[in-house]
Formats: structure tokens, sequence, C-alpha cells
């Protein structure tokens, strides 16, 4: 299998219920395929029994190392009564399996909907549940998945969009030259953050990510988990102008400092951390291309317009990052 063009061909529904099948679980046929681009994730009826979910690995994205590592983490949450999915031990008492040359991991199925963030105290909810969730991941550091920092989500993708011929011709220099501006207005904002804790995060904190129950909310998708600053898991839940960001992030640390200090010198890095996001996002679209699901989801990409509007983005953020922090 080639697992650089279209990954998942060999993916069938014969294959993924085989795979179940091998770690001792029982389906009854049923498949829905859940919104996943990166791996593939899919419901799974059982016979006398609530569906389960299993995902299945993008090949040579993560070593078997990262990826227990990730689980360990997670597992480590439950047990501390986060309410977060850890994946299942089956089989040979394992979170990770290999059928097939797909690596896959089989979890209990959880639904919820979109928290109503304009409604009294759920942000404050939001911020104790990522507070809880970083108080643990600060007990420990991952030894084998890698860290937030300006080389890998700045440097590396930025030059692998300008090196595989993504950037249209014409404005291409203009793009290396925004792109030197952003990293450089980076580089000066982790400069007067000055000396921040590292700590293991979600990774990937944004509200497709946090579903809501009567019960309250649960984080899905630790797939991203890596160490990086805690503002991480906190900035991608702030939207609309300064005022209203101001106001939800007071909300979000009222709950987020009953169970872990936050440093007020991180909050020098949200627009820093958001402009990282913007490049590492087009270069995974880019890296992905070949996938023939990523194509048909994203038309959008890699057009004249795509680029020129991730230039204007670029410029806007260039000119966030010099205005102060959200105190």
């Amino acid at each position: 299998m080639n697992a650089s063009v279209a990954p998942f061909a060999e993916l069938t529904p014969d294959i993924i219920l085989d795979a179940l099948d091998s770690v001792g679980l029982r389906s009854d046929g049923r498949l829905l395929a859940l919104n996943s681009y990166e791996n593939r994730v899919y419901q799974i009826g059982m016979e006398q029994a609530t569906p389960l979910v299993i995902k299945f690995y993008r090949p040579a994205r993560w070593s078997d190392a990262e990826i227990l590592e990730e689980h360990a983490f997670v597992q480590s949450l439950a047990e501390a009564e986060i309410p977060v999915i850890p994946a299942l031990l089956l089989g040979e008492n394992k979170t990770l399996h290999n059928f097939k040359g797909f690596r896959f991991s089989v979890f209990h199925k959880h639904g919820g909907r979109a928290p109503e963030l304009d409604q009294p105290g759920i942000l404050e909810w939001i911020g104790r549940f990522i507070g809880r969730i970083h108080a643990i991941g600060a007990l420990d550091s991952y030894k084998a998945r890698p860290a937030l920092d300006i080389s890998s989500f700045g440097v590396e993708p930025s030059e692998y969009l300008l090196t595989h011929g993504f950037i249209p011709a014409d404005i291409e220099d203009v793009y290396r030259g925004v792109v030197k501006q952003s990293l450089d207005g980076v580089e000066r904002c982790f400069e007067r953050a000055g000396d921040i804790a590292m700590i293991r995060l979600h990774g990937d904190c944004h509200l497709g990510n946090l579903l809501w129950t009567d019960d309250g909310p649960h984080f899905v998708d630790f797939d991203d988990s890596r160490m990086g600053p805690a503002v991480q898991d906190i900035w991608m839940m702030l939207s609309g102008e300064r005022a209203d960001m101001q106001k939800q992030l007071a909300d979000l640390l009222a709950g987020y400092e009953c169970f872990y200090d936050f440093n007020p010198r991180e909050l020098h890095l949200v627009e820093a951390l958001r402009t990282l996001r913007l490049i590492h996002y087009a270069a995974w679209i880019a890296r992905r291309w070949d996938d023939p699901a990523f194509p048909m989801a994203f038309t959008w990409f890699n057009t004249q317009r795509y680029w020129q509007d991730r230039i204007l983005e670029l410029r806007e953020q260039i000119a966030l990052m010099d205005e102060p922090p959200l105190w």
C-alpha cells in the first residue's frame, strides 16, 4: 500500500468489519462514516450492544509510540474522572491494533451537541474542564510526541508550500515576504512571553471537538495532542471583537483557575499561535492533496484567490501581533 497516495483506498467495508472481529468484537454489519479527514472513523453497529467507534490511523503520520502516549494521557484523564473517551483495551489487552496493514483503535460512542456559549456559566464550565485536563497534563511530559513550536508549525510548513509548487509563481515572492514578517512577529511574541511552561495539551481545542450533554462537556479527538503552552487550548474558544474576546477569556479563566494556575504572560502568544495555525493548516491540506478525499472536501484550496486571501490574512496577523495582549 502506498501511504502517500490514496492511503485508505484499500480500507473496504469488509476490512473494517474484519478488523473489529480480529479483536473479539462482532458487529451487526452497520457502518456509518463519521466526519474525519486526517484519519478514517466509523460508527459500527454491534450485535446486542450499543454502537462502537473504530478509528483507523493515517499511515506514516504518528509512530506507534506517539499514538500510545496519547492513549496513556487520555486514560489518565479518564481515571481522574475527567469526561474524555479513552481507547478500549481489547485483544491482547492493547489499545492499538493492526489489521491488514492498518492501525486502529476502538472507542465507546458518546454523542452530544455544540455548546451554547451565550448561555450563562457555559464558558466558565468549559474553563473548569480545560483546567482539569491541564492539571493532569502538567504532571508528566510526552517523550515521543513533538512540541508545538515555531519551527514545526511555521518555518517547516511554509517552506513545504514554497518548495512544492503550491504558491502561484506571480505571488510567490509576496507570500515568502509576508510569511517571513509573520514568523518574525511570532518570534517577538514568544520573546515577550518569556520562559513559559510546556505541558501536555489537547492540542486541537476547538468547538468541533467539544460535545455537550445534560451532564456537561466532553472532549473528543486527542489526535493532535502534543506539548505546548496552556493558552493553546484556550485561544480557540475566543471569537469576535476584542471586547468580546476579553469577556470570553475572563469567563474561561474564572473556571480554569479553580484547577490550574494560568500564567498571564501566555496571553502574548494568542495571536502568534493563531498565526502559526494558519500557516500550518494550509500546509496540512497541501500535504494531503494526493488523498482523493481532500480535493473533494477542499474545492477552494490552491486557487489564486485562496493564496491571495492567505496573504491578506497573514498581513492582518502581523498587525494584531503588535497589539497589547488580552489582559
